[in-house]
């Protein structure tokens, strides 16, 4: 009897909990946006070590955006770097709070990476929810000014280590150029940031960096394009940038058609850009609030100028048409994504 007694106890109290849970739906249902936000903080989740491009345009996407969002949120930036931003993306996708409270930056080519059939990937990067991207930049490969490779026919005769921080754009372009144009690029995997690639590179530990966005150069390093000190081997993206007009496109340099696609999917990530983006699962009213302040922000004197002032270029692309960008790449034709697993899948030597 007393163990009846105590299942109906149990059970009563299950029941009361159960409808406090239901009435409590409604009310958090009705909180405004604003509401939600209101004293709040954010954390802004960086994929990388401080000083690069991905840390740099997050960074200045955190001073600024809590002011165009209801409320009013307090944006606190916090790097994790590891695995090419894949601990972070990891952690934004498994185990962060789904309730707009978590912003990220993660490497632009993830999406390439599922598209491929990446096993270490533990993301679908069409479930993370995309706010916007601050600039839409071509990519570049480069080696420091002291290396006898001054060109990609250079990179054909002779080896040269190149840095790079996992399985990112840094050591996917090298291992493709390797594979489809015949350079000899030497990948060098464990740096923990595009930034200590660059020092790395300045102190001669290895010859060049496998990628860095073309703007990411003018903002960071403007002394060094001024006075030479990188050459600038080759450009990844869709279309030339302007500035640019006398550095080879890489799908340009392509000898047949099926070589051409492969080149092709593995550029069109530069739009991606520096992504910021939020867990899946955010109510639907925050994420059009978030990104509703980002295509305001974007828009604003006060953020052009604090992005001029610091030298990053800003080319906006909307969340809508990130998430439609990424849908895309991961759908890519498998005979098209099988190639190029078949050529970036490899494994180098680590730091």
């Amino acid at each position: 009897m007393g163990h009846l007694n105590s299942a109906k106890a149990v059970a009563t109290s299950l029941a009361f909990m159960g409808a406090l849970a239901g009435t409590s739906v409604p009310a958090a249902a009705q909180q405004s946006v604003e509401e939600f936000y209101r004293g709040k903080k954010i954390d802004m989740i960086i994929g990388y070590s401080a000083g690069g491009t991905y840390d740099l345009y997050a960074r200045l996407v955190a001073r600024h955006l809590g002011n165009y969002l209801p409320g009013k949120p307090l944006i606190i930036p916090r790097n994790m770097p590891g695995g090419g931003s894949r601990t972070a993306t990891t952690w934004v996708y498994t185990a962060a709070p789904r309730d707009g409270t978590v912003l990220a930056t993660g490497d632009q080519s993830l999406s390439v990476g599922q598209a491929m059939g990446d096993k270490q990937l533990r993301v679908d990067t069409r479930e993370l929810i995309y706010i916007g991207n601050p600039t839409a930049d071509n990519n570049t490969t480069v080696t420091w000014h002291t290396s006898p490779i001054k060109t990609i026919e250079d990179a054909k005769r002779i080896e040269a280590p190149m840095g790079a921080t996992g399985g990112s754009t840094s050591s996917q372009y090298p291992k493709a150029m390797n594979a489809i144009l015949g350079t000899k690029f030497k990948i060098i995997l464990g740096y923990p940031g595009g930034n200590d690639i660059s020092l790395a590179m300045e102190r001669g530990e290895v010859a060049g960096r496998g990628s860095n966005a073309w703007g990411a150069w003018k903002a960071t390093r403007a002394d060094w394009i001024r006075d030479k000190k990188i050459n600038i081997l080759v450009q990844i993206g869709l279309t030339k940038a302007p500035d640019l007009p006398d550095v080879p496109l890489l799908m340009d340099l392509a000898t047949n058609e099926e070589d051409r696609a492969v080149l092709k999917l593995l550029s069109a990530s530069t739009t991606i850009g520096r992504p910021i983006f939020t867990t899946p699962g955010v109510p639907e009213d925050r994420v059009k609030a978030l990104r509703a302040a980002f295509d305001a922000m974007v828009k604003d004197p006060a953020f052009l100028e604090a992005a001029k002032k610091e030298n990053l270029d800003i080319d906006p692309v909307s969340g809508e048409e990130l998430q439609r960008i990424v849908g895309e790449i991961v759908d890519t034709p498998k005979p098209i994504a099988d190639r190029l697993q078949e050529i970036i899948g490899g494994v180098e030597k680590n730091l």
